[in-house]
Order: C-alpha cells, then structure tokens, then sequence
C-alpha cells in the first residue's frame, strides 16, 4: 500500500523546520557557557574566593562600586587620560605616516627613528619618564600616545605605499594637484590600512593605560585596582579587569562600525 506522504504533491509537502540562533545569540554561547562554570567552580569550592571571586559576587560588588560613585569616577579619569593621549598618538602618528610615506626624503628622514623607537620596550620607558615628567599625568599620556603612535604610523605608511600606482597616473592625467591627489587618490587608498592601525592603536592603548594607572596613580580604574590588590579585594580587580574589557570592545566595535560605512564599496571573502 502507497504512502500517503507519497501520494502528495512535492509542493504541497512540509518543509521542515529549522530553528538557529542569529549570529550574535551563537557568539555568546561560550561566553555564557565559562561563567556558568565559573559559578559553579565558585559554589563548589573548587575556585577559593581568595583567588577569585564568584560573578555572583562581583555583580553585587559592581553595584556598589556604581552606587557609591567609586567606579564612574574612576571611569571617567581613565576615558580622559585615554582621549589626550589617544588624540597625540594619532596625531603624530598619521601625520608622520604621511611625511614618510609621500616621500623619499621624509621616509629617510622618519622612518629610521620610528624603526629604533618602536624596538624599545615601552613599559620601560616608565622610570625615565617619572624622572623627565614627575608622578603626574604627563608620563602617563606621554606613554599612551607612545603605545597609539606605532601601530598607527607602520599601517598608515603601508597604505600609502599601498596605493595602485595606475591610480596616481590617472590623477596625473586629470592634473591633480598635490594637495587633490593625497585627498581624492591617496588617502581612500590607504583608508583600509589606516583603520586597521586604528583599531590595534586602540588595543594597546587600553593595555598601556592598565600598567600606566599603577604607577604613581592616585585616581582612575588602575588606581582601583592596585589598592583593592592591597586589601586582596579579588571582587574588585575583576570588576576593574571587566571595565576595561568593556572599554576595549565598544571602541573596537564603533571602528568596525566606521570600517563598515567608510567601505561599503569593498566586498570581502564572506560578502
């Protein structure tokens, strides 16, 4: 006897149906996933709280710190010190990119020193910056501008020298002038290049702000951090450690979303 699934027509059948979490929910399975086993870990005994604290715990302990003030005080301190020196870096950086990388003489005369000057361990450089600058916030900028700078100036200069030479002789036969080319060939050209240094420059310059704000700090996320060591506050370093995770995931997230806008003409691998 024929089934009657058979009998139908292929049109009329059910399709079935298939049910998938959207990109984002799949991103945040494993995230999920270590901070169930990190509670768990917590409530069993198998993490001691002197070595690190339950999420339970640092959620509650997190809501202190914003009730009381402590942490958006802290917070803002941080995000200031960050934009001046974040604002030097990238100035310098870029501006030294293009001097480089628009010509011979300026690629001899700059790139040498930024070569040498990238090849020092920046943390470093802190004891000779206390001692040129004092315990204020000029080592601490000085040494962010630092970390921004590098990462900046070696992409920016790459996507200079990056760009198709056929595109310089077509802006010759338009005749363009210098100031036109760099704004209409050069700089789209090397758009690419200059937000990926952008979005590494950021990276390092959250990580330089964590070690620049435990030394000689009396204020901002790693002065919160460096005292609540001294009380073995685990809860409060992980609050700290969290905000600064934070921090660099939305910034990286807004350049990604400038390199989506700024090149939607550009298809990649994946679409």
């Amino acid at each position: 006897m024929a089934s009657t699934e058979l009998d139908l027509p292929v049109a009329s059948r059910a399709a079935p149906v298939r049910w998938r979490l959207p990109g984002t929910g799949r991103r945040l399975v494993s995230p999920l996933a270590l901070l169930v086993l990190w509670q768990l870990a917590s409530s069993t005994g198998l993490l001691p709280e002197r070595l690190l604290a339950a999420p339970s715990v640092v959620a509650a302990t997190a809501l202190d710190l914003v009730s009381s003030g402590t942490l958006p005080e802290a917070l803002a301190v941080s995000l200031g010190r960050v934009a001046a020196g974040f604002s030097l870096g990238a100035l310098a950086g870029v501006g030294l990119a293009l001097v480089a990388g628009l010509s011979r003489l300026g690629e001899y005369a700059v790139d040498p020193p930024m070569q040498m000057l990238r090849a020092l361990p920046l943390f470093g450089l802190i004891p000779l910056f206390i001692l040129w600058f004092g315990i204020g916030e000029t080592p601490k900028v000085t040494l962010l501008a630092l970390g921004v700078a590098f990462p900046l100036y070696l992409n920016t200069f790459a996507g200079i020298r990056g760009v198709d030479a056929k595109l310089a002789e077509v802006a010759e036969v338009l005749r363009l002038s210098r100031g036109e080319l760099i704004r209409h060939v050069v700089l789209p050209g090397a758009l690419p290049q200059v937000l990926v240094g952008l979005r590494q420059s950021l990276g390092v310059g959250w990580l330089v702000l964590i070690v620049a704000e435990q030394v000689n700090a009396d204020s901002g996320l790693g002065y919160m951090i460096n005292d609540a060591r001294e009380f073995l506050r685990t809860d409060v370093i992980v609050v700290g450690l969290l905000v600064y995770c934070a921090l660099g995931l939305v910034t990286d997230g807004l350049v990604r979303l400038l390199e989506r806008r700024a090149l939607a003409w550009r298809r990649g691998l994946l679409g």
